[in-house]
């Protein structure tokens, strides 16, 4: 080699790289080959290391993790709050309807219970009646009207009889028949059997007072015998009987 080869060396060319190659192909699956069981990927967990779940979102606080016991605390809790407000709810209901009831039979209307055979054949013994107190609120007893009323010389006990005659009115019984201001009055309600054949009056009947009559003529203690009613003591109109039910009438 020469000084001049020495001055001007060249080093030689890099190993030419080889040629490129794509990589194989995949072998062919055998669709009759036996196939692995799939097995789902464990769900993450969420808790942390204190036991509470990641917060929902920016600036929120981590939601306690509940235990099995303390479900069942709250679930004990929850049941016993709303059986509570059930029974508060029903007494509320009945103390209502305590008042209410109180409210109707003072004001409104009263059951009653026919003792003896006076208003025979229109009402029985042991008949059960509803008998309006607000009717003579408002109004006045009419001719005619079956009422129930307190025994003017005993106002512990109740009657119920029929209204004949109003103050004013002139009442005279002839032979049983009843006749008002002269004129013979309506009797087609009594049988023959239940009539009496008395003698009585003439009178007038007093301010404020009314002249009663059980519809059994001849087996009734009324008017006849102790005198008028005042009308604070007629406690109302009869206008119901519903029991017996076959023999329920409005009257």
């Amino acid at each position: 080699m020469s000084e001049f080869d020495d001055r001007f060396h060249v080093p030689p060319p890099p190993p030419a790289e080889p040629p490129f190659r794509s990589p194989d192909p995949p072998a062919p699956r055998d669709p009759f080959a036996p196939q692995e069981p799939y097995v789902p990927p464990a769900p993450p967990s969420f808790a942390g290391p204190e036991g509470y779940l990641p917060a929902e979102g920016p600036g929120s606080f981590p939601a306690p993790v509940v235990t099995p016991s303390e479900a069942a605390q709250v679930d004990s809790s929850t049941l016993s709050s709303r059986i509570a407000d059930e029974l508060i709810a029903w007494l509320k209901t009945l103390a209502s309807a305590a008042v209410y009831a109180t409210l109707i039979v003072t004001f409104g209307f009263q059951v009653a219970r026919v003792e003896g055979q006076s208003m025979a054949p229109t009402l029985q013994d042991q008949d059960r009646l509803i008998v309006n107190k607000f009717a003579y609120r408002i109004g006045e007893p009419q001719i005619g009207d079956i009422v129930m009323l307190y025994y003017p010389n005993r106002p512990e006990k109740s009657f119920v009889k029929r209204v004949i005659a109003a103050e004013g009115d002139q009442v005279r019984i002839i032979d049983g028949r009843v006749y008002r201001n002269d004129v013979l009055m309506d009797d087609s309600f009594v049988p023959a059997e239940y009539r009496s054949h008395e003698d009585w009056g003439p009178k007038i009947i007093d301010e404020g007072y009314y002249f009663v009559m059980g519809d059994h003529r001849n087996n009734s203690s009324d008017s006849r015998h102790w005198g008028y009613v005042p009308k604070k003591y007629i406690i109302g109109r009869v206008q119901l009987r519903w029991w017996p039910v076959p023999a329920a009438r409005v009257f």
